[in-house]
């Protein structure tokens, strides 16, 4: 361990980078459109329950594991674990995680790119049919150059800032951008207020509804457990990482309250943005990829200035994109610093060429390899990816992790409370032991056995 390990400069700028990294597409793409699908504010509530139950105490359990080991996943459960102990060797499959995130990742953000650049040169033609627009997306998709080249634009932007380090790089750059991407989201909120489909949008949106839930009480149940779980992104060391970086002034829970609180404010403020605007323009909210790339394209497409509006939201999700690939390229650097006697450049310059190369596969997936279906069921290779990713490496990670921190030959209990309870504010109860252990666990591996359950259409409800 380093005395000379850097250290953030400021307790707002982790707080931010940490949220940047949890803060992801998923939040709008698919947190408001679930809400208004399974009872609004009902849903909300069910889904903040999961949260506090379950994606807090992940949250504080890496943040445990990053500031008391002062290491990235490389070497974090190697600083930790008991002599003569094997937890180290679940740091392969879980750095490995990383890449393949990063190798679909940057391609998703290309899109954010490539829309924002459309709206920003006023290239989206006025009043555009929904028609057109997924003709649009349909076509970026079945062009890989475009696709390869606006994936290799924000990967390499985000490894130039990975390289000028932790303070310089990542916090002088994330920061502002974080900061930016809420003014934005909270600016476009109180636009949205002044549509004349606001109150319609808002309706369908958090207007308390049980009758949604019949029939669909346990899909929901599953949803906001689901949601709680993935929104944070637990499992793979991208919270951990920032964790290492962290001073001992602030005991965690508090630290996890702030993550998870931008994290879920970020997610229901986008809900105000898209569907008020959906709604005035008669223009049907889809869930997925086509709820901003064709249903917000054709929307803004119809506003008054609405090259304005496009750009500005493209940024937002351009920005909210663009932190995690710097959060998710920072665990992986730090990783390659703790086990290669090389420089901070020529690790990102070697890691950025691997995440390119890796990504050409991806990229193809969507078009000169789009008839390849891997698990079956129209399948592709990105799917496949994300799907190595969202329905393994972060749900068994998460579990590998809580049973670390509550296991004799791990980082041990009595470690992960001292290691919570550090500095001021509030604290973890050493009787949280047998929650931990046995129903947060058990909760971890449902989610895991109900993922399998759906990626292979199995209707467990």
């Amino acid at each position: 361990m380093s005395d000379s390990r850097e250290q953030f400069k400021s307790r707002l700028g982790f707080i931010l980078i940490a949220a940047g990294c949890a803060v992801g597409i998923g939040n709008v793409w698919r947190f408001p459109y679930i809400t208004g699908q399974y009872g609004g504010a009902i849903f909300v509530l069910i889904y903040l329950a999961f949260l506090f139950a379950m994606g807090i105490p992940l949250l504080t359990v890496e943040l445990a594991i990053g500031r008391a080991s002062k290491a990235s996943i490389a070497m974090c459960y190697d600083n930790l674990e008991a002599p003569n102990s094997k937890w180290h060797y679940n740091k392969w499959w879980q750095l490995a995680g990383n890449y393949i995130l990063l190798s679909f990742y940057g391609i998703i953000t290309g899109w954010m790119l490539y829309y924002f650049l459309r709206f920003a040169f006023g290239t989206v033609p006025h009043n555009l049919p929904k028609e057109e627009a997924i003709a649009t997306f349909t076509g970026i998709l079945s062009d890989p150059v475009i696709l390869f080249t606006c994936m290799a634009t924000v990967v390499v932007v985000s490894c130039m800032i990975v390289a000028m380090g932790l303070v310089k790089g990542v916090e002088r750059y994330t920061k502002p951008l974080m900061i930016l991407l809420i003014v934005l989201l909270i600016f476009m909120a109180i636009r949205s207020c002044t549509m004349p489909g606001f109150a319609d949008g808002i309706s369908f949106y958090l207007k308390p509804d049980l009758s949604k839930l019949e029939n669909h009480l346990g899909e929901a149940i599953w949803a906001a457990m689901g949601q709680a779980f993935f929104t944070l992104s637990t499992g793979m060391g991208g919270i951990a990482i920032f964790g290492s970086y962290m001073s001992d002034h602030h005991r965690l829970l508090n630290e996890a309250w702030f993550i998870a609180f931008l994290d879920t404010a970020i997610a229901l403020l986008a809900g105000f943005v898209i569907f008020p605007a959906c709604f005035t323009y008669g223009i049907n909210p889809d869930a997925g990829p086509n709820l901003l790339f064709v249903s917000m394209t054709s929307v803004f497409s119809n506003m008054t200035l609405g090259s304005v509006w496009g750009t500005l939201f493209f940024l937002f999700m351009l920005i909210a994109a663009v932190s995690t690939l710097i959060a998710v390229f920072e665990n992986i650097i730090a990783a390659n610093l703790e086990m290669f006697s090389i420089t901070r450049k020529k690790a990102v310059l070697v890691n950025c060429l691997i995440i390119l190369v890796a990504s050409v596969l991806p990229v193809l997936g969507f078009n000169i390899l789009s008839n390849v279906s891997i698990l079956g069921h129209g399948t592709g290779i990105t799917d496949f990816f994300d799907f190595l990713v969202s329905n393994n490496i972060l749900p068994i990670g998460s579990l590998v992790f809580v049973l670390f921190v509550t296991s004799k030959s791990g980082m041990k209990w009595e470690r992960y409370i001292e290691e919570c309870n550090k500095g001021i504010g509030f604290r973890v109860s050493y009787k949280l032991y047998t929650y931990y252990r046995y129903i947060l666990a058990t909760a971890i591996a449902v989610i895991l056995v109900i993922g399998y359950l759906q990626v292979f259409n199995i209707d467990l409800f």
